[in-house]
């Protein structure tokens, strides 16, 4: 039987044969690089000065912020710490202290 390049029913014949596709570039798993990566992200983050706050909010709430991102060309971390800012800033105005 002859082997046919469209072939690819019969796998012994084309064992040795590489598969075309995007290189393997690190011998740890994707599990393993992720981990890694956030490790790095999150001493990127303390280094410059920023620490991770998680807060829940409604539906609502996140489809307003989304919008208002959308329309000032920020991105919804940008806003909401934008936002929490300002009202920082009322609130702890040189007078109140």
């Amino acid at each position: 039987m002859a082997k046919e390049q469209t072939d690819r029913t019969t796998l012994d014949l084309f064992a040795e044969e590489r598969r075309p596709g995007r290189p393997k570039t690190s011998p740890l798993s994707r599990d393993e690089q992720l981990r890694i990566n956030k490790r790095n992200q999150l001493k990127r983050d303390k280094v410059n000065g920023l620490r991770r706050v998680e807060l829940k909010l409604n539906e609502d709430a996140v489809a307003i912020l989304n919008q208002l991102a959308d329309e000032k060309n920020m991105s919804r971390s940008e806003l909401i710490e934008e936002m929490l800012m300002s009202q920082l800033a009322q609130v702890y105005e040189p007078s109140n202290r």
